[in-house]
């Protein structure tokens, strides 16, 4: 028998990680109030079936309506796991009786008396297929049933029901499990089976199940079946499950952190060899990014249950998150989110995986804010990424100052612009050029002499009152040095460099 039909809960109290839905069912149980129509919605495998079948055996227990059934009765026999059912309950799949006629015989029906229970209870699974012509036929029974009669909607897409059910119906909505829940639901099954099991293996079944208990229960039943005298190994279970090895997302990771381009490439490579689906790495290392963002955010992520990694683990992912910081996370899994929508369907995953690898690795090739918030955040680490990769201007040996990204045309006609005559050598020029002062000063007497030469130009005569002079900083603007300052200008401010080059 497989696990999830074994170990199905009986009662509301072996519900697990739904409490917020059987508390207020036992309550209401224990205190009378029972309504004509339940709707149980959520996720699928998340217990909303078993809850109805829970729910219709608490109604119908001789020491009922009660939260807690004998256990003992034909009825509690009848209706309890593996049991052979009631003839008062009926549980009908609306997925393949959706028509309706399909509603009207069961509204046909309802109008009979129960043959040996207090209730007729009707379990309608699926009930989001329902037509709304059925919906239609279902309409006046729901809204005024006979005393004897229970209609229970289980559906994993309540918005699809006709509004006019849902109002008359009380809305039970189930939810996932969260990582804990379900590692003690698994931990309590093994126990039961007798099954060595790795401490490694339930994160892996936790993610792999996606919080429902009845698609991890059926991926523990495969491992369980496939399991060797040794038990559930760690190994095993990353073959069978196909899940990335932790140690190539360590690498991966690792190499982003120390910005090893060679070393990320090869743990592509590594992972090809392997024999691993490479859309599926892309989604296990997406994974890491989120623990390290969590971990990095809220550091006791791992007592309070936000990231599940067993013990030996838990130090390398702070480390790793330590060492890669928030901007860089967060522009990674961006990337990597990014790339699992370009991998689907593609007949080149590794080349997909490879290029966004490039991408991870190489903040300065995007200009997004994602991408400058990553260089900013190199530059305050003092790695000196952001200052080498990021930079537009630099500075040749020489002292003189280009753009780092030219094309050949810019580069033939700035070579064509250059002065014939013998640049100055660094040495030459005055020692108190360094402070800036210098290139102040020469810039308000080019300024002078651009104004006179437009006025010229336009014809116009200049008169004003004589200005006092300047003072002196100990350099004249002239034949000599004019080179150098066009150089100057032109790395602060290349609009102003533009207009002085026009005006000589």
């Amino acid at each position: 028998m497989a696990l999830y039909r074994k170990y199905r809960p009986s009662t509301f109290a072996e519900v697990v990680g739904q409490e917020h839905v059987t508390e207020p069912l036992s309550t209401a149980l224990d205190s009378g109030r029972i309504n004509h129509a339940y709707l149980f919605s959520g996720p699928r495998g998340c217990g909303k079936t078993s809850s109805a079948r829970i729910l219709a055996r608490s109604l119908n227990c001789v020491k009922g309506p009660t939260s807690t059934p004998c256990g003992v009765c034909d009825s509690c026999v009848a209706l309890a796991p593996g049991g052979p059912g009631s003839l008062d309950v009926t549980e009908l799949d609306a997925a393949s009786h959706n028509g309706v006629e399909d509603m009207r015989e069961l509204r046909d029906r309802a109008f009979y008396a129960p043959a040996e229970s207090r209730y007729r209870v009707f379990i309608i699974d699926e009930a989001h297929m329902i037509t709304p012509q059925g919906f239609n036929a279902l309409l006046k029974i729901v809204e005024e049933p006979p005393e004897h009669l229970i209609f229970i909607f289980a559906t994993t897409e309540p918005e699809k029901l006709l509004a006019t059910i849902r109002s008359r119906t009380h809305n039970y909505p189930f939810r996932l499990l969260t990582p804990p829940a379900m590692k003690g639901l698994l931990q309590s099954v093994i126990a039961g089976e007798g099954t060595p099991v790795e401490d490694e293996v339930y994160p892996l079944v936790v993610r792999a199940g996606g919080g429902s208990p009845r698609d991890s229960l059926s991926i523990l039943d495969q491992l369980l079946a496939g399991a060797g005298p040794e038990g559930i190994t760690y190994q095993r279970a990353l073959a069978l499950l196909g899940v990335t090895d932790t140690a190539l997302i360590d690498r991966a990771v690792e190499a982003l952190g120390v910005h090893d381009q060679a070393g990320l490439f090869g743990v592509v490579n590594d992972v090809i060899d392997a024999g691993y689906d490479p859309r599926r790495f892309a989604m296990d290392l997406l994974d890491r990014f989120r623990d390290l963002l969590v971990v990095r955010a809220a550091p006791d992520a791992f007592e309070r249950g936000l990231v599940d990694a067993p013990a030996g683990q838990q130090e390398v992912l702070r480390e790793q998150a330590e060492a890669l910081g928030e901007a860089t996370l967060t522009r990674c899994a961006a990337l990597v989110n990014e790339g699992l929508l370009q991998m689907r369907g593609a007949t080149a995953p590794r080349l997909l995986l490879e290029i966004l690898c490039a991408r991870m690795a190489l903040p300065a090739a995007g200009m997004t804010v994602e991408a400058l918030a990553q260089r900013v955040e190199a530059l305050e680490r003092g790695t000196g990424q952001g200052s080498t990769t990021g930079s537009a201007i630099v500075t040749s040996g020489n002292g003189e100052v280009r753009k780092r990204y030219q094309r050949p045309s810019e580069r033939r006609r700035e070579e064509a612009e250059q002065p014939t005559h013998e640049q100055p050598q660094p040495e030459d020029l005055p020692a108190d050029e360094d402070d800036g002062s210098s290139v102040i000063a020469m810039a308000k007497q080019a300024r002078e002499i651009m104004d006179r030469r437009r006025a010229q130009h336009r014809g116009a005569e200049v008169s004003k009152p004589a200005e006092a002079p300047a003072p002196s900083t100990g350099t004249t603007l002239g034949a000599d040095n004019w080179g150098t300052f066009l150089d100057a200008v032109k790395a602060a401010d290349l609009s102003a460099w533009i207009a002085l080059r026009d005006a000589r």
